[in-house]
């Protein structure tokens, strides 16, 4: 796997981290750099760390089923990345600052209930769920890291950094334009993982060679 395959995972992979960025920037009255930093820190570590943990875990058992590894592989990212092309499609309880009634004042929610005006916190009992949650998807991805002789190291690298930037720049995305490119990132994220995933497959079966 090289160097632009490898960008083009990390960067399908923060998308969901991106999306909660944007989320919590929606809440800021004016962008907070340094919650937005703390924002960007949680998500590139744990989205960094996964990773690791699925690859060591798969090492103990890639010997065992090298016959199987790029259909392995091929199915943890086609797995992951139709999960979020479908999550796209479905709203979430995050909404725009968009409001059908006249009468709402800016960054309230449709239907008149009022959200929470404090800026996004950034305390550990909500940050840390938060980072798991976005970075289970990594955790598999690890695991097929492993069947293809990754170099661990360079991979979550280039993860983790990403991941950081892309949660940093949703922040301000985020608090300047709502959330309307919330659901076209997780869209390309899961397409980027799809055929990520088909060109590893394609490539094992001597069909493509890049």
């Amino acid at each position: 796997m090289g160097f632009i395959e490898l960008f083009l995972l990390a960067a399908g992979l923060s998308m969901d981290a991106f999306a909660v960025a944007a989320c919590a920037g929606l809440t800021m009255p004016k962008v907070n750099m340094k919650k937005a930093l703390a924002i960007g820190l949680y998500f590139g570590i744990f989205q960094a760390v996964m990773p690791l943990i699925g690859y060591l875990a798969a090492t103990l058992f890639a010997d065992k089923i090298v016959a199987y590894d790029h259909w392995i592989a091929f199915g943890l990212l086609c797995f992951l990345g139709g999960k979020m092309i479908i999550s796209s499609f479905i709203k979430d309880g995050c909404q725009d600052r968009a409001c059908p009634d006249e009468a709402c004042a800016d960054r309230e929610c449709p239907g008149g209930k009022k959200p929470d005006r404090s800026e996004a916190s950034v305390a550990p009992a909500r940050m840390l769920p938060l980072a798991v949650a976005t970075s289970i998807d990594a955790l598999a991805v690890g695991v097929s890291f492993a069947f293809l002789r990754v170099n661990i190291i360079t991979a979550i690298l280039f993860i983790g950094i990403t991941t950081f930037a892309l949660s940093l720049a949703g922040v301000k995305i985020g608090n300047v334009f709502g959330t309307r490119f919330k659901t076209k990132a997780e869209l390309a994220g899961g397409v980027i993982l799809v055929l990520i995933g088909l060109k590893i497959l394609l490539e094992h079966l001597n069909i493509v060679s890049f």
